[in-house]
């Protein structure tokens, strides 16, 4: 059957791909440190109580029939709040928008940036930006950024390709890496935002920043993560603030997510996504309402999550950097923020092959997310790891290391870790 051009053309998600193989050998019998997801084992890692609790209670009361296709009105004034509370900003809830999760909106923010042939400068490794600028038929502009910047993208990396752009996508902190930008790093980015703006005419499309924010609340750092507005209050006219309960909470699939910003590009957001019907459910939206609106237990929750989250990142992460001072082919980039941890894995080929069917450890490599420089970097996820299966999984990680300064003789002979996904189009 023939179908669409953009039917015919775009891939699904590699990622998705990449962690669905996984599972399914997992299903099949196969013992297997699955650190490919950016989600939660429920039973390691809950939703708040209290979110629990006011889920439920919204169902008993049967808040089941249609929402405000924008978002409650009672949920967008709490989240004006809650944004003012947690990130130091003002945003009236007349320019909040509420869906499901941050993708929705995502999408509706290219859907409103974006004509084809517009240009869009995301940086590699990132998530998904690659199929959005596909879906809206943008002009991929691509910034390849470095481990020496924490994987990044830098004001003077984006410089020259900022004439003409309608588009910066950024995420911070950033999937995969789990870093996150310095003050003045972000300063530098939005000034020069702020300055290509005003050298464009009346009549010109400005260029907007996509922020996607959504693991700031999970920041290891004493202070808050760098925030566009705060490091430079001129930005915020072309600031397109992504943000969800998904990560902070451990409540991927509770599904509500909210963006904010610039009057007019939300207004033609609501407009799009009104036709899409990806509003977050009823009862969730007053579930989250009444949770967010409960500061203490969001504080409590927080303290508590963070800290066994790092515990697992930071036990990985001095594990791997001790096997490095012994002379092992690996290195670790210090947390930041989020549930992931960058790991550089030097072996010779393919190493996801060498770890998955020599180690039973699933990792995501960074050319999943668009890389193709860094091709012995990987995204390990702690969000379905159990604190008594670290100590297992770093052994079996330097048994590898250890054989790989072994002389080799044959071939491991088991074809690519992801079974017949591996040559999938990606």
């Amino acid at each position: 059957m023939k179908l669409s051009q953009l039917a015919e053309s775009i891939p699904g998600s590699a990622i998705l791909a990449l962690g669905n193989a996984v599972k399914e050998r997992i299903r099949k019998g196969e013992k297997i440190y699955n650190h490919t997801v950016g989600d939660f084992d429920p039973a390691i890692f809950p939703i708040p109580a209290l979110l629990e609790e006011e889920i439920i209670s919204a169902y008993k009361n049967r808040q089941t029939n249609y929402p405000l296709a924008e978002g409650n009105a009672d949920l967008k004034e709490t989240l004006s709040a809650f944004i003012r509370d947690f990130q130091g900003l003002h945003y009236p809830a007349s320019d909040i928008l509420v869906a499901a999760g941050g993708r929705p909106l995502i999408y509706a923010a290219y859907q409103v940036i974006v004509d084809p042939g517009d240009k869009v400068i995301y940086p590699v490794p990132s998530w998904n930006n690659n199929y959005y600028v596909q879906l809206t038929k943008g002009k991929h502009c691509v910034i390849e950024t470095a481990p020496e910047n924490h994987f990044m993208p830098l004001a003077e990396e984006i410089a020259p390709h900022i004439k003409d752009a309608v588009l910066l996508a950024l995420c911070a902190p950033q999937n995969p890496t789990g870093t996150c930008y310095s003050t003045e790093q972000l300063k530098a980015v939005c000034r020069l935002v702020v300055a290509e703006n005003e050298r464009r005419g009346a009549d010109e499309k400005k260029l907007c920043i996509l922020y996607d924010q959504i693991y700031h609340l999970l920041a290891y750092q004493d202070a808050a993560p760098a925030d566009p507005v705060m490091v430079c209050p001129e930005v915020r006219p072309y600031c397109i603030y992504i943000d969800a309960v998904s990560k902070g909470f451990a409540a991927t699939g509770v599904r509500v997510g909210w963006c904010y910003g610039p009057a007019p590009v939300i207004a033609k957001m609501k407009a799009i996504l009104s036709h899409v019907g990806a509003w977050a459910p009823m009862a969730e939206q007053k579930a989250v309402a009444a949770f967010l609106r409960n500061t203490d237990a969001v504080k409590s929750f927080l303290g508590h999550f963070k800290s066994r989250i790092f515990d697992r990142l930071q036990q990985i992460c001095k594990a791997i950097r001790a096997f490095k001072e012994a002379g092992l082919p690996v290195d670790a980039i210090a947390p930041q923020a989020s549930i992931y941890l960058t790991v550089k894995i030097d072996l010779p080929g393919d190493a996801s092959v060498a770890l998955l069917n020599g180690a039973g450890i699933a990792l995501l490599p960074f050319s999943a997310f668009g890389a193709t420089k860094s091709e012995k970097w990987y995204r390990l996820s702690v969000g379905t790891c159990r604190k008594e299966a670290i100590g297992p999984m770093l052994q079996e990680l330097k048994n590898v290391l250890e054989k790989s300064r072994e002389p080799v003789h044959g071939s491991q002979g088991r074809g690519g870790p992801y079974g017949s996904l591996e040559h999938s189009p990606q």
